[in-house]
């Protein structure tokens, strides 16, 4: 794995996290530490998804794998914030 697709992938982690938890309604008690790292592993396990259901490469914008992988950052989001409010 070169440099260069590390960087991108943290960078669309970053997208996907933010996304994720604008889907998610009311106010999230995470920082936006916890929020970069569940978009990252949202991107990369939204991307293996993807291709498994061989939906990653398409002509254009990949939109079913930008869709997993916000879902997946929703429900990472929510998961997170629904165990932070149990303390």
């Amino acid at each position: 794995m070169e440099i260069s697709s590390i960087i991108s992938a943290v960078v669309i982690g970053i997208i996907i996290g933010v996304l994720g938890r604008l889907v998610v309604p009311g106010r999230q008690r995470i920082g936006i530490l916890w929020t970069l790292l569940v978009g990252i592993a949202a991107a990369l396990v939204g991307t293996a998804i993807a291709s498994a259901l061989d939906v990653a490469d398409t002509d254009g914008v990949d939109w079913v794998e930008w869709l997993i992988q916000i879902g997946l950052a929703a429900l990472g989001v929510a998961a997170l914030d629904r165990a932070r409010a149990r303390r």
